[in-house]
């Protein structure tokens, strides 16, 4: 934020500043604060609260357009929730940076704008200005901007200026047109980030009321825009067209229902695969090397998006991309691309997929941390019934129970698989309860941190919640247990 208040040069003559006072010293954000403050004389009013108040801001924004002046207005109101020992809380110095899209999906030059009585000019020496940083440090407060020809699209918080919480008037229609033209490429993520979150809610109503799911054809349209658009980075269509994960989606629910979020997430990436089959085999094909393996942007990004690519069509029931990911598993020129392809061949119970597993520990045996992504994989699977293959994974010589590391890759991997750990048999809540009390034995810190993933069992479901209830009850009936695990169950317990 100070960064983004002060721009590179400011920022980097408050670093200087805050080196020549305080190099070899210990020190506190007060004085970080104050060489930031000093170096530019800038007046930051209420920032230090960052520092001393508990909670994430709420920032919501509603905006107006006047045909007849030609003026936009933006309504910031925000609040900070409250926090044990700190019920009431003051208004937060939120930076927002923002830019405004006309209908052509172009930058518009912002020459000013009227807040606080003051009509403040934003061009310098005849530049035109398409992103400004507005200071919002009251509960409430307007500001309005001239000069502006047409109805425009707000690009509001552009490059995550605040650490907050946004909520908009935009509008479904709004977010489309900001993922398909937004320049700043934080925005045009986090748009299709709220469009699919909202998608998949939908879409979880309509799974639980037994409706037939249909995605959003302007959903499709936006992924294939952004498959196609040469101009943007490769990286960056790799994360935007990466669905939100299945625990961020339960989240957002009243009820936790893993079983309908895991059906909707399943359906929506294999429509997505359908559509844009031929999409998706041209990334792969156009993002294949051969050559020795690289390490820079350039590379990552091209094998980010291949890698995605491959796990999206993956998805599908089709002998060809078996025959693709197997390709792609024997040709790989270096582990990421290779254990992208393991990956994508996983994804399907069977002989294949047992063969590509023993060939991938066969080569990297030799090296404990790929081994741990080896387990960890396997642990993770949606395949239903997983628990059983976890448990085999038990036995397997490269497994130590008494190893941390290779507890947390197999059994908190498992603990990572919504479908799996959270099934509704109880399976695994079981397995993880048993677990729970053979570790104790051994380490008690790590023992401590599996049974926190029981930590949120009342957000789920009465049948759950039992479920997991009456494994929390079993751990803290054990005989010796240890006074980390008990600490975490009986917290849990009484959540």
């Amino acid at each position: 934020m100070y960064k983004t208040l002060l721009g590179s040069q400011g920022f980097r003559k408050g670093m200087d500043l805050y080196f020549k006072r305080h190099d070899g010293q210990a020190v506190t954000c007060e004085d970080f604060f104050a060489a930031m403050r000093d170096a530019n004389d800038a007046e930051f009013a209420n920032f230090l609260l960052w520092y001393s108040q508990a909670g994430t801001p709420r920032l919501k924004v509603t905006s107006s357009y006047s045909a007849e002046t030609h003026t936009y207005s933006l309504k910031f109101g925000q609040e900070v929730p409250s926090t044990p020992g700190q019920p009431v809380k003051e208004p937060m110095f939120i930076p927002v940076a923002i830019g405004l899209l006309d209908s052509s999906g172009k930058d518009m030059p912002l020459s000013s704008v009227y807040h606080n009585g003051k009509l403040q000019s934003l061009g310098s020496n005849n530049q035109p200005v398409y992103t400004t940083v507005l200071r919002v440090t009251k509960k409430e407060e307007e500001f309005v901007f001239s000069d502006i020809s047409e109805r425009p699209i707000p690009s509001i918080l552009r490059g995550y200026s605040a650490p907050i919480r946004l909520e908009s008037d935009l509008s479904d229609s709004d977010l489309f047109f900001l993922l398909a033209n937004d320049s700043d490429e934080f925005n045009r993520w986090e748009a299709g980030q709220v469009l699919a979150r909202k998608l998949m809610l939908s879409l979880v109503a309509d799974f639980q009321q037994n409706k037939p799911l249909v995605l959003n054809p302007k959903f499709v349209h936006g992924f294939r825009s952004m498959l196609g658009d040469s101009s943007l980075d490769k990286e960056f269509i790799a994360k935007a067209i990466t669905l939100p994960g299945e625990g961020e989606i339960m989240d957002m629910m009243e009820v936790a229902d893993p079983d309908a979020v895991h059906a909707v997430r399943t359906f929506i990436r294999k429509q997505l695969a359908s559509e844009l089959k031929a999409e998706f085999l041209t990334t792969v094909e156009n993002n294949r090397s051969t050559g020795e393996y690289v390490f820079n942007h350039h590379n990552m990004a091209r094998r980010a998006l291949k890698n995605i690519a491959l796990a999206y069509l993956a998805s599908l029931e089709d002998a060809d991309i078996v025959e693709l990911a197997l390709r792609e598993y024997k040709t790989a020129t270096n582990m990421t691309e290779q254990f992208a392809a393991l990956a994508a061949i996983v994804q399907k119970p069977g002989k294949i997929r047992d063969e590509v597993l023993d060939d991938f520990y066969g080569k990297w045996q030799h090296d404990y941390l790929v081994v741990n992504k080896w387990f960890a994989l396997q642990a993770v699977s949606d395949i239903p019934g997983n628990v059983e293959c976890v448990q085999r994974l038990l036995d397997h010589p490269a497994f130590d129970l008494r190893n941390p590391n290779k507890v947390y890759s197999l059994i908190g991997g498992f603990c990572g698989s919504p479908v799996n750990f959270h099934a509704k048999d109880g399976s695994g809540y079981k397995f993880l309860g048993e677990m729970v009390v053979q570790l104790d034995k051994i380490n008690p810190q790590v023992a401590s941190r599996m049974v926190s993933a029981f930590s949120r069992w009342r957000r789920f479901d009465e049948t759950r919640q039992n479920l997991a209830k009456a494994q929390l009850e079993m751990i803290m009936s054990a005989n010796g247990l240890s006074e980390n695990v008990f600490e975490i169950a009986s917290k849990s317990l009484a959540a």
